[in-house]
């Protein structure tokens, strides 16, 4: 059509769509989403308040490329990403970090698989140190 981009890149309101139905039927965990794009509009708009002229809009880096489909289709996946809340909100994070990190200053244009591979590679890391607390336990 009008608008440039590969599959999965140019229909942003649809993967809303979609990621607002998996979190309604309850499919998908609502932490590593909104971590993962909260992280880079936050990231984004640092950047762009630095130097407007070198850094695109907060708007711009959540709307391009395949952001939307690996925040709420591929970084929330079951099976590879953490068992507990907090390990969702780290993992969110520091794929937004990477994300942003391999955007600005990478050799790709695009990060978002490589930022959720490289997280999906310290989920049995955050799995290990971030434990639920036991049933029945007191709180630290």
């Amino acid at each position: 059509g009008h608008v440039g981009g590969s599959l999965g890149e140019t229909s942003a309101l649809a993967f809303l769509i979609g990621g607002a139905y998996l979190l309604i039927r309850r499919y998908i965990d609502w932490r590593t989403p909104l971590s993962y794009l909260g992280t880079v509009a936050l990231l984004s708009g640092v950047f762009y308040l630095i130097s407007p002229h070198q850094y695109g809009t907060p708007l711009f880096s959540l709307l391009a490329g395949g952001l939307m489909l690996g925040a709420f289709f591929m970084a929330t996946d079951p099976v590879t990403t953490p068992v507990t809340k907090l390990g969702r909100w780290i993992f969110g994070l520091g794929a937004g970090i990477v994300v942003v990190v391999i955007r600005n200053w990478g050799g790709y244009p695009e990060g978002v698989m490589f930022s959720i591979l490289l997280m999906n590679a310290f989920t049995p890391l955050l799995d290990r140190y971030i434990k639920p607390r036991i049933f029945g336990s007191k709180a630290l």
